[in-house]
């Protein structure tokens, strides 16, 4: 078994809310939000700010909680400024639920402006507080994906890592679009579904796919699935959700930061062949990156954090 960590968090846990008028959002979920940021021991001067990103279903300081037969983040943090593997930095765990169970961290009128709560918003709240010498990103999954489409359209960030994040959406998402439409034609259609939801008082593993699949359609177009009763897909829409595909993005935001990218060979949710594709056209292009693709699936993959955490810190601390 996976051994567990029985080491006490060093350093410290600093908390702190603050509203933005930028989360304004149509599903009436708030606009203040909770930050946790972990500022380990050593500290002294400028440090870099690494921002994590939370997967579809989590947040951010929900990995600073006990894990039975591993660590926490804190915990990942602090052991591996410890065994000197990467220098003193802060680490951010911003709280980014929404109400449809998750969060891509782009700019839309559903869920709210988060790729601008990201570049603005946060990082200037981080700046009042700490002596920050430059900012990173890291995530997996959901988050993952918002690490690499920021990178992709902010000027702000020094490094980002991206792991198993979402990439070659006509791989990852047709068979869900479909099994959602299945599931909703008893209720009519997304809003009778997602009430129906609501008077819930669990969700099956189902049900938080479908969710899922619907936050998707609130984050990429109206809301509404991009299919028909016939199960065609609408043309137009599908459009709009592929336009935020990364593989379609990386065509027209070539000036990337510093980036990590890496995946497990048997990925649930088929990301492994978006990623290949979209690694290898970035070398096509000459951006310059980290590969890597392991033995995993996207499941149980927090290791991989003792990998980026030092790589966007050496990224981060030799930044001019």
């Amino acid at each position: 078994m996976p051994a567990h960590s029985f080491e006490p968090i060093r350093g410290k846990f600093e908390r702190f809310t603050f509203s933005s008028e930028n989360l304004q959002n149509a599903l009436g979920d708030p606009i203040e939000r909770e930050v946790v940021v972990h500022v380990p021991l050593g500290i002294d001067g400028p440090v870099p700010a690494i921002i994590y990103l939370a997967p579809f279903g989590g947040t951010g300081f929900a990995r600073a909680n006990w894990r039975a037969f591993s660590e926490t983040l804190p915990q990942r943090h602090q052991r591996l400024i410890e065994e000197g593997k990467m220098g003193p930095s802060i680490l951010i765990m911003p709280e980014t639920f929404t109400s449809l169970g998750g969060n891509q961290f782009i700019d839309c009128e559903i869920m709210g402006d988060w790729g601008t709560w990201l570049a603005q918003d946060l990082r200037r709240e981080i700046e009042q507080r700490y002596e920050v010498s430059g900012f990173g990103l890291v995530g997996k999954s959901s988050g993952g994906y918002g690490s690499l489409v920021r990178a992709m359209l902010d000027d702000c960030w020094g490094a980002v890592a991206c792991h198993a994040g979402d990439c070659g959406f006509e791989a990852m998402f047709p068979s869900d679009i479909l099994n959602c439409a299945t599931a909703m034609q008893k209720y009519g259609d997304e809003q009778a579904y997602l009430a129906a939801m609501a008077e819930k008082k669990s969700l099956s593993g189902k049900e938080f796919h479908d969710l899922m699949t619907l936050a998707m359609a609130a984050t990429y177009s109206d809301g509404t699935l991009p299919v028909d009763k016939f199960g065609l897909i609408d043309e137009g829409k599908w459009a709009q959700w592929c336009a935020w595909d990364p593989l379609n993005m990386i065509e027209d935001h070539r000036d990337l930061c510093a980036v990590w990218l890496d995946v497990g060979d048997a990925d649930q949710y088929h990301i492994q062949y978006g990623l290949r594709r979209l690694h290898l056209r970035m070398d096509e292009l000459g951006i310059a990156h980290e590969w890597e693709e392991f033995a995993g699936t996207h499941s149980g993959i927090d290791h991989r954090l003792d990998l980026s955490l030092p790589w966007l810190y050496s990224q981060l601390n030799s930044e001019p």
